[in-house]
């Protein structure tokens, strides 16, 4: 089992940057796609970003792209989202997970999700 752990989130104007980490314990981290998603208020849970194990395979939701940016350290077990040209439309509490098998971008696919960490994003 691996289990993750969220840090970075907090409150920015728009237009500002984050960097958020998603720290992992447990079973080999480095083998593993991880992924990003968020949930906003109201609103059901969104895929943001993935990345596969070896950072050759890297996924983002349209409305990131070019804006986010998923990289990992395996040596430190850690993935991280960068965050810039924040929008208000990106408040959400961001969530960070693991998908033990084939690489996707499929929620259904991830497990040992995290507790999230909330991004707050004013105009």
């Amino acid at each position: 089992q691996v289990h993750v752990v969220e840090s970075g989130g907090g409150l920015v104007q728009a237009g500002g940057s984050l960097r958020l980490s998603c720290a992992a314990f447990g079973r080999t981290f480095s083998m593993y796609t991880m992924g990003w998603f968020r949930q906003a208020p109201g609103k059901e849970r969104e895929f943001v970003a993935s990345i596969s194990w070896n950072s050759g395979q890297i996924t983002y939701v349209d409305s990131v792209k070019g804006r986010f940016t998923v990289s990992r350290d395996n040596a430190k077990n850690t993935v991280y989202l960068q965050m810039n040209s924040l929008k208000p439309e990106d408040t959400a509490v961001y969530f960070c997970a693991v998908n033990f098998g084939y690489y996707s971008d499929y929620e259904g696919d991830f497990r040992s999700w995290g507790q999230g960490t909330q991004v707050t994003v004013f105009s």
